[in-house]
């Protein structure tokens, strides 16, 4: 390398900020949208980890007092006004059709036990929704992600050819800028897309776990209605 094409490669600034400076305008809009999902992702991750530790508090908190001793139409009574957590939504969900099912009697109306666990159903099927929402949004920057960066990558490179035509030099100092701003592209693009997967895999595994206690409370739950159906 000649001492004359050392010195130009010495004096190009290779900081992030001045890669992005210097890319075309296509290439910075991708660098920006990954940058804005990368973010965007991290801000859902942390979200999804305190309401998932949340969950699993108040989900300790419910088995306590369910299993408490105490008469669950008193416990109904304490929580129907305005039940805060999932589990007490997904209870009081069923406690309410099972008051709804009797007669002015004391007779209970056909079908009850159905209906209880339809509307335990419907009210975990709203906490599930609730509860994944934003890890469609991981998902799809964790498999998009990359390709998004590699566009931005061959836009760059298209761009680092042309400037090579133009100057009719193939010299590092002509070379080296291009290719450094196109590469920056693929790297935000798995920036962005790395931390999405793993915490999506995470995270929709831990759901699952929260979700599949709610059910497992709800099964036990109409258990112990049906044997008071039966008796």
């Amino acid at each position: 390398m000649d001492q004359q094409t050392l010195a130009m490669a010495q004096e190009i600034d290779f900081s992030l900020l001045a890669l992005f400076m210097r890319a075309t305008f296509t290439v910075k809009i991708v660098m920006l949208m990954l940058i804005v999902a990368s973010f965007w992702s991290w801000s859902i991750i942390i979200q999804k980890f305190i309401s998932y530790k949340k969950a699993r508090a108040e989900a300790a908190a419910f088995d306590q007092a369910f299993w408490s001793g105490e008469p669950l139409d008193e416990l109904y009574d304490q929580i129907s006004d305005g039940p805060m957590s999932a589990p007490e939504r997904v209870f009081a969900a069923g406690m309410t059709e099972w008051r709804r099912s009797h007669r002015a009697d004391g007779g209970l109306i056909a079908g009850a036990q159905s209906r209880i666990d339809r509307s335990m159903d419907v009210a975990i099927a709203k906490e599930s929704e609730e509860m994944t929402k934003g890890l469609s949004f991981l998902a799809t920057v964790g498999s998009t992600g990359p390709f998004v960066g590699l566009f931005g990558t061959v836009w760059g490179i298209k761009t680092a050819f042309e400037d090579i035509a133009m100057a009719q030099s193939t010299n590092l100092a002509v070379v080296a800028p291009g290719i450094a701003e196109a590469l920056l592209a693929t790297a935000l693009g798995l920036l962005a897309a790395i931390p999405a997967v793993i915490f999506y895999n995470k995270l929709n595994a831990d759901s699952e776990r929260i979700l599949g206690g709610y059910e497992a409370f709800a099964d036990e739950f109409a258990t112990i209605l049906s044997r008071e159906l039966d008796s």
